[in-house]
């Protein structure tokens, strides 16, 4: 009966293993955090009805091993934040109306007093995927160094003022540049990461003469021609979010090579009726024309968002109580995208779509719509309604009052494309960290 004696080599090569295996961790170690910390795991959700699949913002959560292709990224589980429900959710915002000092008065719906909280209590929860709570120390390492710009109507501000709030909960934003009335172009600078983030008012994005008691009664929009208060400054901004739409509604007359277009609802004018959509169509498409050619050319580069066309939700007279009156989100199914609100969305996805195509000669030059139509109209309960002031009926129900039925109180709805924003962003810098 023998005694199994082990073999010199087999001894060398366990020893061997042994001696490799701290540092095989080691490397792998890095890729497993940076993939968990940018890109959580998804969490796959039942699929039904959906946008068309051409109009979605998917975004990869494919894990990527130490042998991926460079040049593809396998989207395993396609996440599609457009389509989803709104669902319950216990934690609530992160901030409120007396902790955010940069909160325009209109849409500080808490501190006017309104008495139903429940709308702060909704997260929107995507089909195919989890939607991360927003992380304002992500978001800042993200943008470090750079400038991000607003640009556009007031919906461009509301979610520009959703976003300094979140950030607020992380660093402190000092306001460092102010003009225009009603505060239409200003600056913030965050020290601690050294980000400039910008506002701009641009409601057409391309030139534009608005309506005034001194002026004609109607706007004015130079469709050839990009409004330069923001062209001009493209040369410092890294990252630029394009929101427009509403402003569109109104009488103006459409100047293209310095003649008349047309107009739209202009009654005593020798102008043809042409309606906005055609016009909206070519105001994006000169903004993001721009953009590429002052951007792209340069090879500086730029991240571009556009944020698709906001709902509203008035039930009634815009000076009666309750024209704005839901408490809750509306379910799934129970409010159809549709009419206007879905024609204007589709119109901006299809420039957007268009202008990617042309931006890929152009290194750097990034692209993305930020869908937000669907999972806003979903919530006619998230306006300030008549709490637009402070206490409108603390002298009683009055028999006409204002309302806003288009702006999203914060905090609100909007947070939620602002936690959207910050996956693109996510989704950005994975590519970027994959080419390289």
């Amino acid at each position: 009966m023998g005694v199994s004696i082990p073999l010199k080599d087999q001894s060398h090569t366990t020893s061997l293993t042994r001696k490799l295996l701290p540092y095989t961790v080691y490397a792998l170690l890095p890729i497993a955090i940076f993939r968990l910390y940018f890109y959580p795991l998804p969490f796959p959700q039942p699929s039904t009805d959906q946008l068309p699949r051409s109009d979605q913002i998917i975004l990869s959560a494919s894990v990527p091993s130490s042998s991926f292709s460079q040049e593809k990224i396998v989207n395993e589980a396609p996440c599609d934040y457009t389509n989803g429900k709104w669902v319950h959710d216990k934690m609530g915002p992160l901030y409120n109306g007396t902790t955010c000092g940069t909160i325009k008065e209109g849409q500080n719906c808490i501190a006017h007093g309104r008495p139903d909280l429940g709308y702060l209590y909704w997260r929107w929860e995507p089909r195919r995927c989890k939607l991360p709570r927003f992380g304002p120390n992500t978001f800042l390492q993200l943008l470090s160094n750079k400038h991000l710009a607003f640009v556009g109507d007031s919906m461009a501000r509301n979610q520009l003022e959703s976003l300094l709030c979140m950030l607020a909960t992380a660093s402190t934003p000092n306001l460092v540049y102010r003009d225009g009335e009603d505060n239409k172009f200003r600056t913030w600078h965050f020290a601690s990461h050294n980000i400039t983030i910008s506002v701009y008012w641009s409601p057409f994005l391309v030139r534009g003469v608005e309506k005034s008691k001194a002026g004609p009664d109607h706007n004015e929009l130079f469709l050839n021609h990009v409004d330069e208060r923001w062209g001009n400054d493209l040369e410092q901004i890294d990252m630029v979010v394009l929101s427009i739409g509403h402003w569109f509604l109104h009488p103006a007359v459409y100047y293209e090579n310095d003649s008349v277009l047309g107009c739209h609802f202009c009654p005593g004018l020798n102008h043809t009726e042409i309606g906005f959509y055609g016009v909206l169509k070519k105001a994006l498409k000169t903004a993001l024309k721009s953009i590429i050619e002052r951007k792209g050319t340069n090879g500086k580069g730029a991240d571009v968002i556009v944020t698709t066309f906001s709902p509203s939700h008035f039930e009634g007279d815009w000076d009666k109580a309750g024209a704005c009156p839901k408490t809750q989100p509306y379910m799934e199914g129970e409010k159809l995208l549709e009419g206007m609100d879905a024609d204007l969305r589709n119109i901006e996805v299809e420039e957007v779509q268009a202008a990617k195509e042309i931006a890929k000669q152009f290194q750097g030059l990034r692209i993305e719509v930020l869908d937000v139509t669907k999972l806003s109209l979903m919530r006619p309960d998230g306006h300030p309604g008549p709490y637009m002031y402070p206490f409108p009926f603390a002298n009683g129900l009055q028999e006409r009052v204002q309302n806003d039925c288009v702006h999203w109180c914060l905090p609100g709805p909007v947070d939620t494309w602002n936690q959207i924003l910050l996956e693109v962003m996510r989704r950005w810098r994975f590519q970027s960290w994959v080419e390289e």
